[in-house]
């Protein structure tokens, strides 16, 4: 089906942000923030499944927008979150930053609706551009880490290239269908998406960039970028056994930098990257619960750590600080910013009654189910990991610890309203999983609240919670910089683009100077036979110019005979 009369829901958004800049009175701006993601939820969720619009390229067909049941999940929660972003960072100055963002979140929806690989290179080439800005835009601090970010990511998106490019060469289709290892081309596009989600051995852009944003731009950053790889790993790579390690070492990853972490939002940084871990498992155990397990949590987690990271961001925005050492004691008068700080802390350790509950335990039963003995222990190691790294460590240290002295008062109302709304999806989700799970990709059966699921989570969480307060002396932040492999790229790679560049220089003035030597050299030759003391430039007798006149014209009738 092809119609000119749905507006795509990723333009929606693309063109409130490229617009944004245009409107002088701030109500206006609001306005714009608020509304084009209402709209684009609405076109998404009322859209019937299949093909809308499509064109033609270069003799191929290009799907721009295509919609089904997991497109529909993705885009749903992408158009939320924008809202809930866009409502948070009502009191954002930076034009800028909002217009990227808002930019990024549509293209974000436009890779989840893309029917074809040529659309959805686009939109996720477009997708990087947003959120680098949203990185630059935050000043000074942001720089050197949207530049880092800017060229891994260029990275990845060369890798894609080439791999779209090769795989529309070989099979001559653009189709963006379930795909296999077997070629080169689609190495290329599986390690292109790897990029991404934060696999190794590039996780640490994640945590380079993420926290170097403003306050309000991590929280629109954490949305998109893993997750739209989540999404097109899901539609491109189902049931790839390789993912479950890759899957695996992301899970402990972060959880071990993030419990060594002092920067608040390090701390949630590394944890995206624990939690995209548990997806990525899942989608290389890869049947229809553990996809629906993934595609659930990728829901879930946008919304929890987005409160999560509002809850940061605005202890940031109150205090000008971020590091845990430097906080402490907030409670007594951000009560409210603590308490859905607490909702998410809950809801990223899967409490009951929470989202994370009802969407996390389905990767791991689908890995029971199929006798992964290994895969179930180790995503049950890394649950209670989780409640230690940002369930209560989080939370304890940023509003429980020892008293700082701080006494910043309650963020603006849009502020905690955003916070409040997406507590009320965390509890309201885990409370009613009904609505989410009739969104999923394949039928679910799943029952989460059984009594041995609940019990075996409290306990888990409860031994984990005890060890933490029993190791809570070893846990105590100091003021140290851990060391990620980024380390790689911004110490070595810094010398050795230092070293290029004056190599660079080197060779440049090297090869002028050989150049203008070289030329030099034939401009003295030529002079010296054809200036005017030359061999051919003076004046010859004329007897001499007859005598080599008959040899030559000689010469040409002896080799004309030959």
């Amino acid at each position: 089906m092809t119609t000119s009369l749905i507006i795509p829901p990723a333009l929606i958004l693309i063109c409130a942000g490229l617009t944004l800049p245009l409107f002088a009175l701030v109500r206006l701006r609001w306005l714009a923030l608020l509304a084009s993601p209402l709209a684009a939820l609405w076109i998404v969720l009322t859209l019937p499944d299949g093909i809308h619009l499509n064109g033609s390229f270069l003799g191929q067909t290009l799907v721009f927008l295509k919609i089904d049941a997991l497109s529909r999940v993705f885009a749903s929660v992408f158009a939320i979150m924008a809202f809930a972003g866009g409502l948070f960072a009502l009191n954002q100055k930076s034009t800028l930053e909002l217009s990227a963002a808002f930019v990024y979140a549509g293209s974000a929806i436009g890779v989840a609706m893309a029917g074809d690989l040529i659309t959805m290179f686009i939109y996720w080439e477009v997708m990087a551009i947003g959120s680098t800005l949203v990185i630059l835009s935050s000043g000074r601090r942001g720089q050197g880490a949207g530049l880092r970010y800017a060229a891994i990511h260029m990275l990845g998106g060369v890798l894609l290239m080439a791999g779209v490019a090769g795989e529309i060469a070989a099979t001559g289709s653009v189709a963006f269908t379930a795909m296999d290892l077997s070629t080169i081309p689609r190495m290329l596009i599986f390690a292109g998406f790897l990029v991404n989600v934060g696999a190794p051995p590039l996780s640490a852009w994640l945590a380079d960039a993420y926290p170097e944003a403003s306050w309000s731009g991590m929280v629109f950053l954490s949305a998109f970028t893993t997750k739209t790889a989540v999404y097109v790993l899901m539609r491109g790579f189902p049931g790839t056994e390789i993912l479950i390690p890759i899957g695996l070492f992301m899970v402990f990853y972060g959880i071990i930098f993030a419990i060594l972490e002092n920067d608040m939002r390090r701390i949630l940084a590394y944890s995206i990257v624990n939690q995209v871990g548990f997806m990525v498992t899942g989608i290389g155990i890869g049947t229809e619960m553990a996809l629906n397990g993934a595609a659930a949590h990728a829901f879930t987690h946008i919304i929890y750590k987005a409160l999560l990271l509002m809850s940061a961001g605005s202890v940031l925005y109150m205090t000008g600080k971020r590091k845990c050492t430097d906080l402490g004691g907030l409670f007594r008068t951000m009560p409210l910013t603590c308490a859905f700080g607490i909702v998410g802390a809950l809801a990223i350790s899967s409490f009951p009654a929470t989202s994370g509950f009802i969407s996390k335990s389905m990767i791991s039963d689908a890995a029971g189910a199929e006798h992964l003995a290994f895969v179930w222990f180790a995503l049950a190691a890394a649950s209670a990991g989780v409640f230690l790294h940002a369930g209560i460590k989080f939370p304890w240290f940023v509003f429980f610890q020892k008293d700082s002295g701080l006494r910043p008062p309650e963020p603006p109302w849009n502020m905690l309203a955003s916070m409040a709304l997406m507590a009320f999806f965390c509890i309201g989700l885990g409370l009613y999983p009904k609505p989410l799970y009739d969104m999923l990709p394949y039928p679910v059966d799943y029952v989460p609240y059984t009594g041995a699921h609940v019990v075996y989570q409290l306990q888990l969480l409860l031994f984990s919670g005890l060890a933490f307060f029993l190791m809570l002396g070893l846990l105590k932040r100091t003021m140290t910089i851990t060391l990620d492999v980024d380390w790689l790229w911004r110490r070595p790679g810094h010398a050795l683009a230092s070293f290029l560049d004056r190599f660079g220089v080197y060779t440049w003035e090297w090869l002028a100077d050989t150049v203008v030597k070289g030329a030099t050299g034939v401009r003295n030759a030529l002079y010296q036979h054809h200036g005017p003391e030359g061999l051919f430039g003076r004046t010859w007798p004329t007897g001499t110019m007859a005598f080599w006149t008959t040899v030559t014209l000689g010469a040409v009738v002896i080799l004309s005979y030959l």
